[in-house]
């Protein structure tokens, strides 16, 4: 007879660096830089050479995106206006990289709060969009310093890499390949963040999420049912980071504004919100879940307007912040990890039976959906 494996979320897990920027003390350093460039290139300007940069302001980027703060990794050196971006101490191979050390830390959060223990762990899928490295593998180094055999592996699906590697994980439960799985997205945005263009300097912060995907048979109370999953990508470049290990090849060019996080934001938000909220309507009734009375949203943390936009096409009416619940006022655009903030922090109320949606969105297009239900 063959066994059915169940997977389940156990538990979930969250790192957030000790350090905040404020709106207002990220309008008053940009501003500072935007002086200092247009006095810079006065005679330029007036000759009509170059155009001056416009300052920001903390009223444009709320109404821009619903963001008030965002934690970072290293803070000091992003509001230096020579500066201007996360500036961490190189570490040596045989000390712990960053990525993996905020990972390790949202991973032992999941652990505990699952009353497992790492050895009963049997794979960790590093799903992130920032990599510190090519390799070896961010997962791996993850995976030794919490002692777990098995295997690991990276992953990255931009902002989606998260519900990309919940479902992967949930399907190795299913063939039985592993009965315990965690999904690790350490996410360092700041680096990756042109904090000198004014369209996109307040969007990211950092974060590490995890989550522990396991075989209903071992999982805890309190655990949540994977009542099913649906991923879908579709190639734009509406959102694109060229930095990679051939721009070494191209140092001329290393200083390219698109060899940052770049974006076209009102194409984005026009094609993306009618693809994710199709995506969760035709999954909810292929799972036959009614979508109005889905009980809560953890929705991608990206943008206010997006999320309340696409909970309404879903919900059929305004979604309540207790229906869609938000983190990106404090927390800002933390890619892969936004929805698992929203999860980890906004789930502890929900009763037996309640269901629910852990949905992603981002560069690629990719959108991953996640139904889940409140076990018995």
């Amino acid at each position: 007879m063959q066994l059915t494996h169940r997977p389940v979320i156990s538990a979930t897990g969250l790192y957030t660096p000790p350090e905040s920027i404020t709106n207002e003390e990220l309008v008053e350093s940009f501003n500072r830089y935007v002086a200092q460039h247009n006095a810079e290139n006065a005679e330029a300007i007036a000759a009509g050479a170059c155009e001056p940069l416009v300052e920001s302001s903390v009223a444009f980027i709320e109404k821009a995106s619903g963001i008030k703060a965002r934690h970072v990794v290293s803070k000091a050196p992003v509001l230096d206006t020579e500066v201007m971006a996360p500036r961490l101490p190189e570490r040596g191979n045989e000390e712990i990289s960053i990525l993996a050390e905020i990972g390790v830390s949202a991973a032992r959060d999941a652990l505990e709060r699952a009353g497992r223990d790492a050895g009963d762990v049997d794979a960790v899928l590093c799903a992130a969009s920032n990599m510190q490295r090519p390799y070896p593998a961010m997962a791996i180094e993850i995976q030794e310093a919490l002692g777990i055999e098995g295997f690991a592996f990276d992953m990255n699906v931009a902002c989606s890499s998260a519900t990309f590697g919940i479902q992967t994980a949930a399907d190795y439960v299913r063939a039985g390949h592993a009965k315990s799985v965690l999904v690790v997205s350490p996410e360092i945005t700041s680096g990756h963040l042109n904090w000198r263009d004014r369209d996109s300097h307040f969007i990211f912060g950092d974060v590490a999420t995890a989550v522990l995907v396991e075989d209903a048979a071992l999982a805890p109370e309190g655990h949540w049912e994977i009542v099913g999953s649906r991923l879908k990508t579709v190639f734009s470049n509406a959102i694109r980071n060229n930095f990679g290990f051939l721009n070494r090849a191209h140092p001329e060019s290393a200083g390219a504004d698109d060899k940052l996080f770049v974006q076209e934001g009102r194409k984005v938000f026009k094609e993306v919100v009618p693809m994710v909220s199709a995506l969760i309507l035709e999954e909810a009734e292929k799972l036959g879940i009614d979508a109005p009375a889905l009980r809560r949203l953890w929705l991608h943390q990206a943008n206010a307007g997006m999320n309340r936009l696409i909970a309404q096409r879903v919900l059929g009416h305004e979604a309540s912040e207790d229906e869609s619940p938000t983190v990106l006022d404090t927390y800002g655009n933390t890619s892969s990890a936004g929805s698992i903030i929203a999860f980890h922090l906004n789930h502890e109320d929900m009763k037996p039976g309640d269901e629910g949606l852990i949905c992603s969105f981002g560069a690629g297009y990719s959108v991953g959906t996640v139904f889940v239900r409140k076990a018995e």
